[in-house]
């Protein structure tokens, strides 16, 4: 692509072109002065230069008209055309139709919320925008907002801080659940609390500790768990508590939909603990963008059904099982999640999160005050 000469149209009025195509198209001074919303007077002043400029007279009276010359005639394609781009590239950035669009974004996740955002994120896209494709990534608290500074990730969900770059929306608060092995374990459901923390247990962690991502808010809860397994995978926990008598915490909604799979029963944990919210950060560069937008609003659209599902125990599955109890469905399982996605709630609200202590309460949750 061949360079522009910076300094060569530094002493030429851009404006100059669109008062010459509308000379040469109404081919009148008073006519182009009125189209371009200017006195008569500045028209004829552009006129001039433009005389001066391109050493033409560029427009000729003939009669009660203005005829071009040659030299205009042959210069008028090519700066409408050269218009027609300009206009064409400062609308484009305004414009994005994800029907057409081929396009990759790249998000950034906090631990298990990519399991819950990709595969109705997926379904959406292929139904409603086939071109677009997404790349998901693991982000860490510490390393999201330099990743949204840099490009690395188009936008991050998880329990993450804003600031004064990023924005954010609160989409849930989750909460946590417990399952266990009907054939295996003879527990009641809803689990008690003597039952939940004395049976060995296991739990998702980021780092070395049994106790896993809850350990804070276990701890400011005064609470142990008899925790015998730690896993950085949601998957190997629940296949831990598939093959021995051990009970499995993590967050409801995967837990609600994912153990089953597994043959594992699900109850509501029977501790009080708080959660911290879900988030979705992005770049204040891109607040207005429309595709930013628009992917903001799929991922918001892709989380809503997980958000307004009922919660409920999984029914008893062996005769080792007691029954529940007659009365209604508890809704402790996902209470504060259930309630659907909170729009419009700004990072500015709540604390940041920082460090590795905070990353993992980003993912299951903080003791209750």
């Amino acid at each position: 692509m061949q360079s522009i000469d910076h300094f060569d149209l530094r002493s030429f009025d851009l404006n100059l072109l669109i008062a010459f195509d509308a000379l040469v198209e109404e081919g009148s001074v008073t006519r182009a002065a009125t189209r371009l919303k200017v006195r008569q007077p500045a028209m004829s002043h552009s006129l001039s230069t433009l005389r001066m400029l391109l050493d033409d007279a560029l427009l000729v009276r003939v009669g009660a008209d203005m005829r071009p010359t040659p030299r205009a005639l042959e210069l008028a394609p090519r700066i409408r055309a050269a218009l027609r781009a300009v206009q064409e590239a400062v609308r484009s950035g305004m414009r994005f139709d994800p029907r057409s669009e081929e396009r990759t974004f790249r998000l950034g996740f906090c631990s298990e919320m990519e399991v819950l955002v990709m595969p109705a994120l997926a379904a959406r896209l292929r139904a409603d925008a086939p071109r677009i494709r997404v790349i998901g990534r693991h982000c860490d608290a510490e390393d999201v907002h330099r990743f949204l500074d840099d490009g690395v990730v188009d936008c991050a969900v998880g329990g993450y801080g804003g600031g004064e770059r990023h924005g954010a929306l609160t989409l849930f608060e989750p909460a946590l659940a417990c399952c266990f092995n009907p054939l295996l374990l003879p527990l009641t459901i809803p689990v008690d609390e003597a039952a939940y923390l004395s049976t060995p247990h296991a739990v998702t962690t980021l780092r070395d500790e049994l106790q896993g991502c809850i350990a804070d808010a276990l701890r400011r809860a005064g609470a142990t768990l008899d925790t015998v397994v730690a896993s950085s995978d949601f998957l190997s926990v629940l296949a831990v508590a598939e093959a021995a008598p051990i009970l499995a915490t993590l967050p409801a909604q995967l837990a609600r939909r994912h153990a089953p799979r597994f043959g594992l029963v699900v109850s509501p944990i029977p501790l009080s603990l708080a959660t911290t919210p879900i988030t979705l950060l992005w770049s204040r560069r891109v607040d207005r963008d429309p595709a930013a937008i628009w992917l903001r609003n799929e991922i918001t659209a892709a989380l809503k059904p997980a958000a307004t599902t009922p919660a409920k125990a999984s029914p008893a599955r062996s005769s080792f099982v007691r029954p529940a109890h007659t009365s209604p469905p508890s809704t402790t399982l996902d209470d504060g999640f259930a309630d659907g996605l909170i729009a419009g709630r700004r990072s500015g609200q709540r604390d940041g999160l920082n460090g590795p202590d905070r990353v993992c309460e980003g993912q299951h949750g903080r003791a209750a005050p």
